[in-house]
């Protein structure tokens, strides 16, 4: 791939990626999270199941079960837990815990799938904890929005973990768009039972919308899938750093939101252990640590 599209590539999918975090608190002025997130996933979802119709579709109950167990972890799981925690903590902040995935895929993938890490590699997770201490302060007292960043990145673990092992079984778009379809459809029941679900209809609520939907769950997917098929698995989910650091900035920029210096220094941590996790390591050949949405 020629050097010059792959950066520029590189920075439109991780600047697309942390920015997500931002807008969509843009979006939270005008509907409550999950019903947000519920209707960019439905939108996002309908879409790729159109573009995907003459493609092969799952057979049999069981391969339908998967997608929805991934949907629900990687898209409902995720990104509902991240705007939720938006409640108490910044979005830059909810963007650094998030990103945690790569370590706690390295964490559970030894666990549960007896994979195997260099040294090198338990030193990046070890640095990427010890900035998530650094994030929230360098104190134990975590907040709500804290503990329900974290889970999502363990959800987001559970998912790169799942697609890791059923992935290869469905078409790669066919997957994408199923997942985030039945993902919506468990934040919109979620929405039900635990929100007032209402919108007030405005031109922050539809910048908002058209951006998660098109930006973030389409484009962003796309672009990123090119660069893992077109180029080094490895050394392209290195740059996964990139993403908090713009969704800290993009909160400042967008948002106003104040950039404290011990915020930017764990971040700058955890994005130094994802760097050391990933750079042309084996955990991107046997478990992912990829972002696929955000």
């Amino acid at each position: 791939m020629n050097p010059k599209a792959y950066a520029v590539l590189i920075l439109v999918t991780t600047l697309a990626m942390g920015l997500a975090f931002p807008v969509g608190r843009i979006g939270l002025d005008y509907a409550p999270p999950f019903l947000l997130m519920s209707v960019r996933f439905v939108i996002a979802g309908l879409i790729m199941a159109a573009f995907t119709a003459r493609r092969p579709k799952p057979k049999g109950f069981s391969s339908w079960l998967r997608i929805a167990l991934i949907g629900t972890l990687g898209s409902a799981g995720v990104m509902g837990c991240s705007y939720y925690s938006m409640r108490w903590v910044t979005s830059g902040e909810s963007a650094i815990l998030i990103f945690v995935n790569p370590l706690l895929v390295i964490l559970f993938g030894a666990l549960f799938m007896k994979t195997k890490y260099r040294i090198l590699q338990w030193a990046g997770v070890a640095l990427g904890f010890a900035g998530v201490f650094c994030t929230m302060g360098a104190h134990l007292s975590m907040n709500p929005g804290t503990l329900i960043s974290l889970f999502g990145a363990c959800c987001f673990a559970a998912s790169s973990l799942l697609t890791k092992r059923w992935g290869q079984a469905f078409d790669t778009w066919v997957l994408s768009g199923y997942q985030m379809l039945f993902g919506g459809i468990v934040l919109g029941l979620m929405s039900a039972l635990f929100e007032h679900p209402r919108i007030a209809f405005g031109s922050g609520f539809y910048f908002s919308l058209v951006w998660l939907v098109l930006v973030n769950s389409i484009l962003q997917f796309s672009g990123w899938s090119y660069l893992l098929q077109r180029g080094d698995p490895a050394k392209t989910n290195a740059f996964l750093f990139l993403a908090p650091f713009f969704g800290v900035i993009g909160g400042a920029a967008l948002l106003g939101e104040p950039l404290h210096a011990y915020v930017a220094a764990g971040g700058a941590m955890i994005c130094a252990g994802i760097f050391l996790v990933n750079w042309r390591g084996t955990a991107s050949r046997s478990v992912p640590a990829t972002v696929e949405r955000a």
